[in-house]
């Protein structure tokens, strides 16, 4: 064959690969080539919700690291990943600094559109009395008509099981400390109208089947023990349930019946803000989690109808304050705020 024919053959099976493949991969048409006579259409925000929605976060005692950072009597702290969290889905945060005086704290919740319980460890004392009045406060302005939802986090998940069993010994022992886990869903779990209900199915069924969310507590409570309060059962519906490493169940995590309240044994906020641990799980999917986690609690803020005075909020947000970098020791947190006493 000659040299012209091979050339020849050449164009005609390239125009027909050509040819080919425009029948199998159209041409990909952005939006605004579907019709160019199309107006562009700004809708109104809607008026029932609130789109700069605030979260009060409530300070921990101490500082975070064990003292390393501070030693100050009556010092607390809120771990960055909380904040980041609350950002990442779209709103701002308010700290609540547990042990300032009352008539304080209450003013600055006003400001806020929902509140967040983090973990931490202080289960009694005024710490423990402060999340009992904001946690009651919290129930009023639902029962006054605002919609102002509850994010309550590992420690946060057991004190308000606490206060509403009005049982402070009702915690049982779990081994479940630095362990990442898989979330099993309760028979017959309804999750319309939790943050569950808008994870993308696939993702919903690796829930059971991988593990997705970091676990690191001592307490909590069994499906059982729950159940049989009549306090607890009446005011919670158990979601999904983890077993320890000694295959012990426990609730990981539930929601109120009549109130925005959601509470979570397990760590939403660390798959994405924190590093020092090597079992927190880092996947897309992991990340997945904590995205939807945020979205979940930042939407119900917005339907809130408190609308606070912007100049007020301004001047208590998070931005106030700097952040401590503390993930050098390669343990605990990886950025804190502290709080100096009031």
């Amino acid at each position: 064959m000659s040299k012209d024919a091979v050339w020849v053959l050449f164009l005609v099976t390239s125009f027909q690969c050509l040819l080919l493949s425009a029948e199998t991969h159209p041409a990909i048409l952005l939006p605004n080539h579907y019709n160019r006579n199309t107006p562009v259409t700004c809708p109104a925000p809607n008026p029932n919700l609130y789109y700069q929605p605030v979260i009060g976060i409530v300070t921990h005692p101490g500082d975070g690291a064990t003292g390393r950072l501070s030693n100050t009597t009556g010092a607390s702290y809120i771990a960055a990943s909380y904040v980041k969290f609350v950002e990442a889905a779209g709103a701002r945060v308010v700290p609540l600094i547990y042990n300032e005086p009352t008539e304080k704290l209450f003013k600055k919740l006003e400001l806020v559109n929902g509140v967040l319980f983090t973990g931490g460890w202080a289960k009694s004392g005024l710490y423990f009395e402060t999340i009992g009045r904001i946690f009651k406060k919290a129930l009023e302005k639902n029962d006054a008509g605002d919609h102002f939802p509850i994010y309550a986090i590992c420690l946060g998940f057991e004190l308000i099981t606490m206060i509403v069993s009005k049982d402070n010994n009702i915690l049982e022992e779990f081994c479940a400390s630095n362990q990442a886990s898989t979330l099993q869903f309760v028979e017959n779990a309804n999750i319309k109208g939790t943050l569950f209900q808008r994870f993308p199915p696939d993702l919903l069924k690796k829930l059971s089947t991988d593990c997705l969310v970091m676990q690191n507590h001592r307490y909590g409570i069994s499906p059982g023990k729950l159940q049989g309060n009549h306090k607890l059962s009446s005011f919670f519906e158990i979601l999904t349930t983890c077993e320890d490493e000694d295959d012990m169940v426990y609730v990981s995590t539930m929601r109120s019946r009549n109130y925005p309240v959601s509470a979570f044994q397990w760590h939403p906020e660390k798959n994405a803000f924190e590093w020092a641990s090597s079992e927190i799980p880092h996947t897309k999917d992991a990340i997945q989690i904590t995205q939807y986690a945020a979205n979940f609690l930042v939407s119900e803020a917005r339907k809130s109808i408190n609308r606070p005075v912007a100049q007020e909020v301004r001047d208590n947000l998070i931005y106030n304050y700097s952040p401590t970098y503390c993930g050098k020791a390669g343990k605990g947190y990886d950025e804190v705020y502290i709080f100096a006493p009031v």
